[in-house]
């Protein structure tokens, strides 16, 4: 009887051991873990993108791009914040203060070379791509009988604000022309001071540069006709060969009561981004803002223009008009989606 006991009571002693020893790999002996622990979630990549003043274009329509980003990416939290529009984007992304920042084209390229508002070169950002065209605009009494630019001579034209991005594409445009404001007689107005002399009869012409259709130009037209002042191919062409940041427009017909399109030039505000931003966060940036537009248009209706040119399957229109160089993740995705990229905006680290 005791060597019966003593024998079961082996057997259960050999029974148990191999039951320990296959509980866990490797028979540790130490017992399984019965729930697996849950891996912390990824912690999302913090991007603040500087705009412009409260109430502005900037403003508003940053802040439905970075709602669209957020709504589709789920690895990249954007912060829209206000500021002073191009000068001030371009400062604070070269500066490091901000990963990503909305400017006006020829902002950009002033500051790449050292020019304008900026004393020394600033480099220290990168371009991602077009956002909407800021578009010049010139506007006159019908009654003056000013069609073109040379018919300006001698005529009260306000040429934009001192200091103002539109005075010095009036400049720029007069020169092409062969013209300076001396040729005419020029007033300093804003557009919306200018729009009010229009329809008081004080001023025959002004130029600005504004969104299209323009409330400002609509607005004179409750009082007079107007005629567009056309900035034909020939003088666009001059342009464009000395300030390649510039592009032809097309105001279209019955826009402001004229019978054919009307071409014009224009900048483009367009978005700049930190060097040092990973490749791959730029290019889920670049690919929602072209691809999810109309997520951004429906609400704000400056982003429209781009669902449109990009329905019409002018891809090419999401680097039109950039002169400084391409960040590399915006490069990814614009040779996969086979755009042709000018050697000047290639990236360059």
């Amino acid at each position: 009887m005791r060597k019966k006991l003593a024998l079961l009571l082996i057997l259960l002693m050999v029974l148990g051991a191999v039951l320990t020893g296959c509980s866990t790999p490797g028979g540790t002996g130490q017992p399984e873990e019965t729930s697996e622990e849950k891996p912390a979630p990824a912690q999302k990549m913090q991007i603040n993108i500087i705009t412009g003043s409260t109430g502005g274009t900037y403003f508003a329509l940053g802040g439905a791009m970075a709602n669209t980003w957020n709504e589709f990416l789920d690895n990249i939290q954007v912060t829209s914040q206000p500021g002073g529009a191009s000068v001030e984007s371009i400062n604070r992304v070269h500066a490091g203060e901000c990963e990503l920042g909305m400017a006006m084209n020829n902002i950009a390229d002033d500051a790449w070379n050292g020019k304008g508002a900026f004393k020394a070169k600033q480099q220290n950002f990168r371009a991602i791509g077009v956002i909407y065209p800021e578009v010049y605009q010139g506007v006159a009494l019908k009654e003056s009988g000013i069609k073109t630019l040379e018919d300006c001579k001698g005529k009260r034209v306000a040429v934009g604000p001192v200091g103002s991005g539109t005075v010095v594409m009036t400049e720029t445009v007069f020169a092409m022309a062969g013209m300076t404001f001396d040729d005419v007689k020029a007033a300093y107005d804003g557009f919306g001071d200018a729009a009010n002399k229009m329809k008081d009869g004080h001023l025959d012409a002004a130029f600005n540069v504004l969104a299209v259709p323009a409330a400002a130009i609509q607005d004179i037209m409750t009082a007079r006709d107007i005629e567009v002042i056309e900035i034909g191919d020939d003088l666009y062409q001059k342009v464009k060969a000395k300030y390649p940041f510039f592009s032809q427009y097309v105001i279209p017909a019955g826009t402001y009561g004229n019978e054919e399109d009307k071409l014009t030039i224009n900048c483009v505000a367009a978005l700049y981004v930190a060097p040092d931003m990973p490749e791959d966060a730029v290019y889920d940036l670049t690919k929602v803002w072209f691809e999810q537009t109309a997520h951004t248009a429906a609400a704000h209706g400056a982003a429209q223009w781009l669902v449109d040119e990009l329905a019409a399957g002018n891809k090419q229109i999401m680097i039109e008009g950039i002169t400084t160089p391409l960040h590399r993740g915006a490069y990814k995705y614009f040779t996969e989606i086979g755009l042709d990229i000018p050697d000047m905006i290639k990236p360059i680290d």
